[in-house]
């Protein structure tokens, strides 16, 4: 995705990752509450790796707040400002069916499309409220 084009609308934005991202620490534990070696299937492994998946999930997550655009003085990111106007979960929502509906099709089978893809799934899942709302899961 293009993005140099919103550098032009805000001059006063300076990218200092190290600095503004320094505290930041994107666990999947902590944010699901479990931990991940302990979410296993009856016969005791994940079917279909998806432990790993997790992880590089977790890996990739993490290493996206050092690559974003911010000011340095309010650590305001792009998706920040489109929260601002009310369309985050639309944008989000875009986003996730775009990176999905190219993979394949730009630089073939990209597993960098399927991390952005999930990562605006997950921005998506946040920004609908769902966080909010108490689920039950079959055990």
């Amino acid at each position: 995705m293009q993005t140099d084009h919103y550098l032009d609308k805000f001059p006063e934005i300076h990218i200092d990752f190290d600095e503004a991202f320094k505290d930041v620490d994107v666990n999947l534990d902590t944010i699901t509450g479990y931990e991940m070696k302990d979410l296993k299937n009856e016969n005791g492994f994940w079917k279909y790796e998806e432990d790993k998946t997790l992880k590089e999930i977790e890996q990739y997550l993490s290493s996206t707040y050092h690559s974003h655009y911010t000011s340095q003085e309010s650590k305001t990111q792009t998706l920040d400002l489109i929260e601002s106007i009310g369309d985050a979960e639309p944008f989000t929502r875009s986003n996730a069916i775009k990176y999905l509906s190219r993979f394949g099709k730009k630089n073939g089978k990209s597993k960098q499309d399927i991390l952005k893809a999930i990562h605006y799934c997950i921005l998506l899942y946040h920004f609908s409220g769902l966080h909010k709302q108490t689920s039950s899961y079959p055990q």
